[in-house]
């Protein structure tokens, strides 16, 4: 073989790439998780392929791209609503009404029992309450372990105090009429960042590292979900109503989060900066000013005193409770940490249907099948070096009050239990792709749409079967028994036999689709309003 035909060979695709790369475009999940189903009926099994729901392109393309167009399609059809939506709870069941007769039966004995008696009727509770769960109840009828720990709610000197207004019962923002008798009803595209940490280049790394607050932008990070959490409350206090929104947290490029929100409703420029200035959230944590003990000289657990113990005097840490009620006995503690917005506010008017409108859904989602990290890939030495520096920072800083890093500063985190390990805290906000943020990349309010995301999916999938003629029911649930297909299994069809299997299938269906959408020239889904979308759908 000569050298030519070696390196046109190296070159060629592979088949396992060439397949994959159909399956993406052909909407198909690459990496199907294989279950064997059982009909509880007829005693038939088989094994059947479902998408393995991944959110990340880096994972999935296809499934990541699937759940991106539901997500846009939420935004869209709760953002510019013109009737309240109706959130009314569905009407209890006889089996929800026996239960709970059944579990006050039971409460009323656990009162005056005790011993052996009071154990196991407190076992039937457990068990009672988990039946309700599984009917459909949401909520819970066991009153809390702990009373809530409840700080004063003075404001603060140096924030300026902020209105309040009667709270009406409405999510719909104001109409206006135009001279010709139209109405429409704006709504709102809201940018707001955090504070500058010090002098960034274009490229959002520090022009001077050794003065960037990199702990400030830290704890900023680690608690950026509960400031924007007062930041609605405040807006709704502030204009009256129950405001609604659909928002997304991402990374700028100097690596500090930031949001973007679509707001049903207009609220002015001066107003919002009024909200924003007058918002912050206060951390009242025990201080974290210097180390007790190195990662290598960190307490260690002792099943005697099922606790930590101070590996010098052999004495128990202080608890997470005790921390906290010596901090509320100063009367001249701080708070650890106190997060404000930036002065920076980007805020558009949208109106329904309009360009605008379309743009901004896809500016909100063009990132959510991104890992945080990933909407910023590192360029170069210094944009590496500035994440590294992030990462120390983050690593020795408590993100809660279970963390492990508490015992680093002789505290017991909440909870403690055997296996805790400062410096490596599981938790999100610890992770490197995560940035220090370990809330939800998407935060919708509970009326905006009306709907659950299922619903959303469920919506889908009937606009389907009406577009093709499919009166058929869905199959009962209850029916069938589901395991997974362990690895070895001799029933299990190697990978790439699944992925071709799908993709004719997928071919097969997508022709029908377009098919009767051609005959029917009928209206188009939201998610399914061209064929480029319907690859995903």
């Amino acid at each position: 073989m000569t050298a030519t035909t070696r390196v046109e060979r190296a070159r060629m695709p592979l088949a396992q790439g060439v397949l994959r790369s159909v399956a993406e475009q052909h909407g198909v999940c690459v990496r199907p998780v294989a279950v064997r189903r059982t009909d509880v009926l007829t005693g038939q099994t088989e094994i059947v392929d479902i998408p393995c729901g991944a959110t990340r392109a880096s994972l999935c393309p296809t499934c990541a791209e699937r759940k991106r167009r539901l997500r846009a399609a939420q935004c869209r059809e709760g953002w510019h609503l013109t009737e309240e939506p109706v959130l009314d709870p569905d009407p209890a069941t006889d089996e929800q009404h026996f239960l709970t007769e059944l579990r006050a039966d039971l409460t009323k004995a656990h009162a005056t029992a005790d011993g052996p008696e009071a154990e196991e009727l407190a076992s039937l509770l457990t068990e009672v309450d988990e039946q309700l769960a599984d009917s459909g109840v949401r909520g819970s009828l066991t009153p809390a372990a702990t009373a809530r720990r409840v700080r004063s709610t003075r404001r603060r000197q140096d924030t300026p105090d902020l209105p309040r207004r009667p709270i009406e019962a409405r999510t719909l923002g104001k109409a206006y009429t135009t001279p010709d008798g139209k109405t429409f009803r704006p709504s709102l595209f809201l940018t707001l960042t955090l504070p500058s940490y010090g002098r960034v280049r274009t490229d959002g790394t520090p022009a001077d590292p050794a003065t960037y607050d990199y702990r400030q932008a830290a704890r900023d990070a680690l608690h950026f979900p509960k400031l924007i959490d007062r930041f609605i409350q405040n807006l709704r206090r502030f204009v009256g109503y129950d405001v609604q929104y659909f928002a997304v947290v991402e990374p700028q490029r100097r690596l500090a989060p930031h949001l973007h929100l679509a707001l049903r409703g207009t609220v002015s420029r001066t107003e919002l900066r009024q909200v924003v200035a007058a918002t912050y959230h206060q951390v009242w944590w025990p201080p974290t000013d210097h180390l007790h003990f190195t990662p290598e000289t960190a307490p260690r657990w002792s099943p005697e005193h099922t606790a930590y113990l101070d590996p010098a005097t052999g004495e128990a840490l202080t608890t997470w409770d005790e921390a906290l009620d010596h901090l509320d006995q100063d009367p001249d503690a701080e708070p650890l940490h106190v997060s404000r917005f930036g002065t920076q506010l980007d805020a558009q008017g949208v109106l329904v249907g309009s360009p605008q409108a379309g743009r901004c859904i896809r500016y909100l989602t063009k990132y959510l099948t991104k890992s945080v990290a990933e909407c910023h890939t590192a360029g170069s030495a210094t944009e590496q070096d500035h994440i590294d520096r992030l990462a120390a920072a983050l690593r020795w800083e408590p993100c809660s009050p279970t963390c492990a890093n508490w015992l680093l500063y002789g505290i017991q985190p909440k909870n403690a239990h055997p296996g805790l390990n400062p410096g490596n805290c599981r938790a999100r906000a610890h992770k490197r792709e995560h940035l220090g943020y370990g809330g939800r990349r998407v935060l919708v309010s509970r009326k905006w749409s009306g709907k659950t995301l299922t619903d959303h999916r469920a919506e889908r999938r009937a606009w389907v079967l009406d577009v093709l003629g499919d009166t058929a029911t869905r199959p009962d649930p209850t029916r069938y028994l589901w395991a997974l297909v362990r690895p070895g299994d001799p029933d299990a069809t190697p990978l790439a036999t699944r992925l071709l299997r799908a993709v004719a299938e997928r071919v097969r269906w997508r022709q029908a689709l377009d098919q009767a959408l051609t005959l029917a020239d009928g209206p188009s889904h939201p998610i399914t309003a061209n064929s480029s979308e319907r690859k995903a759908t």
